[in-house]
């Protein structure tokens, strides 16, 4: 049967046609192997020698047909066509406009590609913008910063012809010797769930497909090993690790990718109850559901839970994966293959279609007047890194450095003679995570300069208007060296007036470094001879700060009670070196606060603050659980008045209403300090265990010098439910305590309600954010205005 296609008049072809009728009217003109073509990527330039930036990239590298032969029946997605190996971005632009030009005239339907990139710490590219990674967003507790970033990443991909992006990372750290804790925004649903909703709300404001990830319990890996299996309960998924991914949903993310792990003998890939069930008719998602990269041929070869290529197409098309990544493997011939035989219903490629070309739809692929030449390649011009994007980088580095401890030392006083050592201290890489451009691609490329300006800390303090005289000694790298380089470095210390020690990780993929995807910890003492070079230091008597640039925390319990500060960076992107020498100058203060509990011990792991009460600390065991540092801690130069914590109303609050309460904060020092407002719950009570305490609501609030300002939180009766012993989420009647605090172990004030009403059970519709609003009131004139 011959039919006709009719490109330009054909209903599929006209925008003014609803989009569910342009998809049904183009499926139906479609074979089945152009339906099958829609469903999968082609990662062009994939190499299995160069390094591998995928888990078993070099047992999955090899392309299964020439390029003519791959897009004659049309083709779903292409791969990170910037983001494989160092190209111009120009260069690279037209490259990929080329490549669209092709698939559309090998096909009948000329349908363009759907193109996706990487954008963790912005657009995986050469000469992009590295901005802060996941913590620092979190650290920084600003949600509109991040919303900014996020849309100032999403511009950039737009401007190349990028679609979508696979970011952000919505796991919730569990175990900090995990590798990808880097990727995480930390150990709390809420704030993991806030934080990754701004980044979504900021890339899909650009036009880009914000891509939803790991769901679900990726994180949750056992002893902390990368992709490992998962023992996580129903209510432990449904309490700390479905939140974030619901909270990110209702921002309007439009894609989701699958985890590699499998939960109790199920991997995610294929398990309908997580990919449809839950996904599709509970929380309503319309969008695409993409496959983590080799997760269905992953079915077969990891899990063994199918036994071929076809059979690991079926279990993944009917859980409801309908994109296969990065290239073809499963769901090209093995799936045509086994629809023909009756082995897997075409209705299951048709459902899938469907989703993908609504998406295509919706970017405007479908539209016989889309041009294949992005906005760059019509200019004839291209920057990844500009001036407005540097800005947007260097505050947030600045509001996500967290100073944990200070004796006095900071900030340094100008002209002071400075020891800046340790292996972070002069290195760029210090500044960037695994999924940075420069570390996860570049890295391979020896020979191509990184392609934007990385500042390190050594060369930021030597260039501060504080006149420091810096000196500059390695000691050891992250992994290795030796005693001379240790006493060299402990020689310009004994010298100097303060010694700024600079440890931390190298991030790499698979074993390549101290953090990162596939870099996972034994334990949390210091990589390398680190902690050496640090008891060498602090032995010369020279007040030591220890700025920590890191993917994780560590251990510092041997040394914290004889270091001068301790400062955090985390991985802080291209502007973190000036950042944090601005913090440690005192030219800006240090206003971070910790999404991550820093251990007690080394071996103290897993552990994080939303312990039951059997995870703290015991009588009956000898391990001793108490962080050093807890969530949310951090300190300032100067620190906030709290003048007052106190409810609006009685102590009865509905379980179908909303509780009203109000902090007053006032600054009596002759500088800007900040205090993030943070509130606990406290559920004495309940129907099953329950943490001691988690975070349901927490604000920024920077006050000039001598100015005030008055926090009000509306806290529905929702923010209290959680999953009881009959699977359901409810609100329970009963006492409960909100604890307000400047962290979750330093409460300012514990106000005590008694929820009444009928026990409700809630659902996906239930109130998820608290609403926050800061009134400021400086000292001279009265009442400002609210923001």
């Amino acid at each position: 049967m011959v039919i006709n296609v009719d490109t330009d008049t054909a209903p599929w072809r006209d925008p003014e046609v609803p989009a569910e009728d342009r998809v049904a009217d183009l499926v139906h003109r479609m074979t089945l192997e152009e339906k099958v073509a829609q469903l999968y990527g082609v990662w062009v330039g994939i190499d299995a020698t160069e390094g591998e930036v995928a888990p078993h990239q070099h047992e999955m590298a090899a392309m299964p047909v020439d390029w003519e032969e791959l897009i004659r029946s049309g083709l779903g997605q292409l791969t990170r066509p910037f983001g494989t190996a160092p190209v111009d971005p120009l260069l690279g632009a037209k490259g990929l406009a080329e490549s669209q030009r092709q698939i559309m005239s090998a096909g009948r339907f000329g349908i363009p590609a759907l193109v996706h990139e990487e954008c963790l710490t912005g657009l995986a590219a050469w000469t992009a913008t590295v901005f802060p990674s996941p913590l620092c967003w979190a650290a920084s507790f600003d949600p509109d910063l991040v919303q900014r970033m996020g849309a100032a990443i999403g511009s950039s991909m737009r401007r190349l012809g990028v679609h979508q992006g696979l970011a952000p990372v919505l796991d919730v750290a569990r175990d900090l010797r995990w590798g990808r804790v880097e990727e995480t925004m930390g150990e709390d649903p809420h704030l993991v769930g806030t934080i990754g909703s701004a980044y979504v709300r900021g890339l899909e404001s650009s036009g880009v497909v914000a891509t939803l990830k790991h769901f679900v319990g990726y994180s949750a890996s056992r002893a902390g090993r990368n992709l490992a299996p998962v023992s996580a309960g129903p209510r432990e998924i449904a309490d700390v690790f479905l939140p974030p991914f619901e909270m990110a949903l209702r921002a309007g993310a439009r894609s989701v990718m699958n985890s590699y792990t499998d939960i109790d003998g199920v991997p995610a890939a294929g398990d309908p109850a997580l990919l449809t069930s839950l996904l599709r008719d509970t929380y309503g998602f319309t969008g695409t559901v993409v496959a983590d990269y080799f997760s269905i041929a992953f079915l077969q070869s990891l899990h063994g839970v199918a036994g071929s290529p076809a059979e690991a197409a079926a279990l993944a098309l009917e859980a409801g994966i309908d994109v296969e990544l990065p290239t073809v493997a499963c769901y090209g011939e093995p799936l045509v293959a086994a629809v023909r035989s009756g082995a897997v219903d075409e209705a299951l490629v048709d459902r899938a279609l469907r989703r993908v070309l609504l998406q295509k739809c919706e970017l405007g692929l479908l539209d016989a007047d889309w041009s294949p030449d992005s906005p760059a390649v019509v200019d004839g011009e291209v920057t990844l890194d500009p001036d407005e994007s540097r800005v947007v980088a260097r505050e947030l580095a600045r509001r996500s450095v967290v100073l944990l401890a200070n004796d006095g030392t900071l900030p340094l006083q100008a002209g002071q003679r400075l020891a800046v050592v340790g292996p972070r201290a002069d290195t760029a890489q210090a500044m960037l995570g695994c999924y940075s451009f420069p570390m996860h691609v570049g890295v391979h490329h020896p020979g191509v300069p990184v392609g934007v300006d990385i500042p390190t800390l050594a060369q930021a303090l030597k260039e501060s208007p504080a006149a420091y005289d810096v000196v500059v000694a390695e000691g050891c790298p992250v992994l290795g060296g030796d005693d001379a380089g240790i006493e060299a470095a402990a020689h310009a210390a004994a010298g100097a007036d303060v010694c700024v020690a600079v440890l931390g990780d190298q991030a790499g993929l698979f074993g390549n470094g101290t953090s990162g995807e596939g870099c996972d910890a034994v334990d949390l003492r210091l990589p390398g001879r680190q902690e050496e070079l640090l008891e060498a230091l602090l032995a010369t008597g020279t007040p030591v700060v220890l700025v920590l640039l890191s993917g994780r925390p560590y251990d510092l319990s041997r040394q914290v009670d004889r270091l001068a500060a301790v400062v955090c960076g985390f991985f802080p992107g291209e502007e973190g070196g000036p950042a944090i020498a601005e913090v440690l100058s005192g030219r800006v203060g240090p206003s971070g606060r910790l999404p991550v509990s820093f251990p007690g011990g080394a071996g103290s792991q897993p552990a994080t603050y939303l312990a039951s009460p059997l995870g703290r600390r015991t009588d009956v065991s000898s391990v001793d659980p108490t962080p050093l540092f807890p969530f949310g801690h951090g300190l300032g130069y100067g620190s906030a008045t709290w003048a007052g914590v106190r409810p609006t109303s009685g102590p009865e609050w509905d379980t179908d209403a909303s509780s009203v309460l109000e902090v007053e904060l006032r600054n009596d020092t002759d500088r800007e300090v900040t205090e993030v407002v943070q509130v606990y719950l406290h559920d004495p009570a309940a129907e099953v265990v329950r943490p001691v305490q988690s975070l349901i609501a927490a604000r920024r609030v920077d006050l000039p010098a001598g100015c005030a300002a008055s926090v009000r939180f509306t806290l529905h009766a929702d923010l209290t439910s959680f999953t009881g012993r009959d699977g359901l989420r409810i609100v329970e009647p009963g006492e409960v305590e909100l604890r307000v605090g400047a962290s979750s172990a330093d409460v300012r004030e514990v106000l005590r309600f008694t929820l009444s009403g009928s026990r409700r059970t809630v659902g996906v519709d239930r109130r998820l954010h608290p609403e926050s609003v800061v009134e400021h009131l400086p000292a001279a004139s009265g009442r400002g205005s609210g923001r």
